[in-house]
This record gives C-alpha cells, sequence and structure tokens, in this order.
C-alpha cells in the first residue's frame, strides 16, 4: 500500500505541475488585454507580451531541461514553481508597465517545465507505459486550458488582481506539496554535466537536431505543432466572422475542446497504446488532424465545428504523446531532459510563429486560410512520420537479419 502511494505521488504532483502551469497560462493570456490597456490601447502591446510569454519559454526550455540532467529533476521543478508563484504575484501587484513586462517574462520563463517533467515520466516509467504518462501529463495541460479561463474570468469579477493572486497560492501550494512528496528520478550516476553556455536555443536544437535517429520526428513535432500553433488566437476571429460567435460562445466550444483533449490524453490514448502502440497512434492523429483542419475551413454550419473540432483535438491528442514517446525511446536516460527540453524549444518557436502565419493568411490570404495552411502543415507532418517510421522499420528488420546466425555456424 505504502508503495503505491509512493509511485502515485511523482506523477499526482507532475499532472498538478502542468495544471498548475496551463492555468496560470490560460488566466494570464485572456486578461492580458486587460493588463495592458491601463498603460496603452490597441492590440500591439498585447501581442508582444504574448510573444514575449512564447519567446521566455523558447529560451526557458532548453536551459531547464538541461539543468535537470545536470543536478536532478526534483530542484528544477520545485524552483520554477516557485518563480511561477513570484511571476503572478508581481502580476497581480504590477502598477506599471515595466512591473508587467517583468511578470510576464518571468511567467513565461518559469514555466517552461514541461520538458522537466516530461524527463521525469522518461526517468520513471517503462518504454512501454510511458506514452501513458506522457498522456497524463496531455490530460493536465488540456483540464488547465478549461480551468484557466474560467477561472480568470470568474475571479476577475471581484478585481484584476484577483486571478493573479489566485495563481500565485495556487503554484505555493504545489511547492510546498512537492517537497514533501516528490523523489529525485534521475539519480547522480545517470546525470550528465551539459556546459552552461550550451544550454540555449540554438546550440539546444542543433543538438537534438544532430542526434540522427530522431531528426525525422523532430520534424515532425515541429510541423503538426505549427499546424495548429496560431488557431488558439485565430479561431475566435474565424467564428465570429463566419458565424457572429461572440466571446462566451467561443468561451463554451474552447471548454468543449479542452474536455477532447482530456478525454484523449488521459484516457483514451492508455486503452489504445498497448493494442496499436505509438507509432500507429502517431500516423492515425495527424490524418486527423489533416482532415478536420480542412474541414474547419469548409464548415457551413457553426455547429458543424463541434464534431469537426473535437475530432482535430482527438487527433492532437493521439499525436503528440506518441511522438514525444517515440522520440524518449531513440535517447539514452541522461540526455532525457536535454532532448526534452530541445522538443520544448521547437514548441515554443511554432507558438511564436504561429500566431504570427495564422494571422497573415487571415489578412492577406481571406478568412479561412490559416486552416488549409493548417492542414497542409499537418499532411507534410503525416509523410514525414511515415517516411521516417517506415525507414526506421527497415532498418531495424536489416539488422535483426543481419545478427541471425546462419545455418551451420
Amino acid at each position: 500500500m505504502t508503495t503505491t502511494r509512493r509511485r502515485a505521488s511523482p506523477l499526482l504532483f507532475l499532472f498538478v505541475t502542468v495544471f498548475v502551469d496551463m492555468v496560470g497560462y490560460g488566466i494570464v493570456i485572456p486578461l492580458l488585454p486587460f493588463y495592458a490597456r491601463e498603460y496603452a490601447t490597441g492590440a500591439v502591446l498585447v501581442g508582444l507580451l504574448g510573444s514575449l510569454y512564447a519567446a521566455m519559454q523558447f529560451f526557458g526550455g532548453p536551459v531547464l531541461g538541461g539543468l535537470s540532467d545536470r543536478v536532478g529533476r526534483r530542484p528544477v521543478l520545485l524552483v520554477c514553481l516557485s518563480g511561477v508563484s513570484l511571476a503572478y504575484l508581481l502580476l497581480g501587484l504590477s502598477t506599471t508597465l515595466p512591473m508587467l513586462v517583468a511578470a510576464v517574462a518571468l511567467a513565461g520563463g518559469a514555466a517552461a517545465t514541461l520538458a522537466t517533467a516530461q524527463a521525469y515520466i522518461a526517468d520513471s516509467t517503462t518504454p512501454a507505459d510511458r506514452a501513458r504518462g506522457l498522456g497524463l501529463i496531455g490530460a493536465a495541460f488540456g483540464l488547465g486550458l478549461i480551468a484557466g479561463p474560467a477561472t480568470g474570468g470568474l475571479l476577475s469579477l471581484h478585481s484584476l488582481g484577483t486571478p493573479a493572486f489566485a495563481a500565485a497560492g495556487l503554484a505555493f501550494c504545489n511547492v510546498v506539496f512537492g517537497f514533501f512528496v516528490l523523489p529525485e528520478s534521475l539519480p547522480e550516476s545517470r546525470r550528465t554535466a551539459t556546459p552552461l553556455l550550451r544550454l540555449n536555443p540554438a546550440s539546444q536544437l542543433r543538438g537534438v537536431f544532430g542526434m540522427v535517429n530522431i531528426r525525422g520526428l523532430l520534424l515532425v513535432v515541429f510541423l503538426l505543432n505549427l499546424s495548429f500553433a496560431g488557431l488558439l488566437t485565430n479561431f475566435p476571429l474565424f467564428s465570429n466572422v463566419r458565424f457572429g460567435w461572440d466571446a462566451s460562445a467561443n468561451a463554451f466550444f474552447f471548454g468543449f475542446v479542452g474536455l477532447c483533449a482530456v478525454f484523449t490524453q488521459g484516457f483514451l490514448i492508455g486503452r489504445l497504446q498497448p493494442r496499436f502502440g505509438e507509432a500507429r497512434l502517431l500516423v492515425g492523429g495527424l490524418a486527423l488532424m489533416a482532415i478536420n483542419l480542412g474541414l474547419v475551413a469548409v464548415a457551413p454550419l457553426s455547429w458543424m465545428l463541434y464534431p469537426v473540432v473535437g475530432a482535430l483535438a482527438v487527433g492532437v491528442g493521439l499525436a503528440i504523446p506518441s511522438v514525444t514517446a517515440l522520440i524518449s525511446r531513440r535517447v539514452p536516460g541522461g540526455s532525457q531532459g536535454k532532448v526534452m527540453g530541445g522538443i520544448q524549444a521547437l514548441l515554443s518557436l511554432t507558438l511564436i510563429l504561429g500566431p504570427l502565419v495564422a494571422g497573415g493568411a487571415f489578412d492577406y490570404l481571406g478568412v479561412p486560410a490559416p486552416y488549409w495552411i493548417g492542414g497542409l502543415l499537418a499532411t507534410l507532418a503525416l509523410l514525414a512520420a511515415a517516411r521516417t517510421l517506415s525507414y526506421s522499420g527497415k532498418a531495424s528488420a536489416y539488422a535483426m537479419s543481419y545478427e541471425q546466425p546462419k545455418p551451420g555456424a
């Protein structure tokens, strides 16, 4: 009984950690226009603050992932959660534009813990259970995206600072919780001392793309995330122009999408993975994404968006943990944090580029253009995955036949 509790506690803590990160993200990003309007009007400042948050994650992810390979996962997770708590406290207390910028920058950098959480899962699970563990993290991701905007909207009725103070308190409680229940997953014998000067996105990306056995899968990660990275900011514009949806209709819709993501990554993938394996789930998820992104562009009635985007969320929920699990199987244990940091750098890069691509396509190519482009990118990811997995299968078969003893030997 004690053993079960010790095994469950780290996963519970990681679930709460990612959940807190995404609740904070869900609180901060929708309310940025209201925080920023105290100092300037227009969308430029809001866009810059959103890009700053993503850029800090872009730079912070590789540093934190590589640092966790060096000093262990536990201290990195606890220090980052402390930084998140401080950032949201600073956000609630902000009275000047520099304080607001500092709060957003600190929140983005300290919230770049996804890579370390994924590396912890890779340390403490068997290859067969890895996709299920990563799916649990994905469920926390989706739940946070549901709870964040709803929590921020309700608490902002009291005051604009209340949501930030609530997020700060939640993060601080998680620090205390983790201090007492979270064991270290990476023993000292498996730690690697990557030079600190190499812990930057450019070096990290060069390092992970230098690993030939995962290069094709990293391309898949980039393309599949870029295919929908800009749609969170673009969809409210699309639904308003195409179907006249207001803010409440969009909020309800995003709640539905979040539930689909939670169902997929928290329930569905754990049952499908043992039967089909990560490779087939990745291909199937990418196919769902490519088809349904195109269907969003041509949907003639608003109610059709629910099944179409629901299927899209299922595809994303199948593809992301599957490709992450496939990558983690191909790298040694001591490099998990560095590789996951490189993956997070790719994700953050798509969060910077995606809104720019979607916004430019919407303004200059037409209302459905971002979804046609997203479908094309998902199709390219599908082709890249099929080619990579096919090549890997042929290489494995060749190696097995080469190692087979010859008759009479």
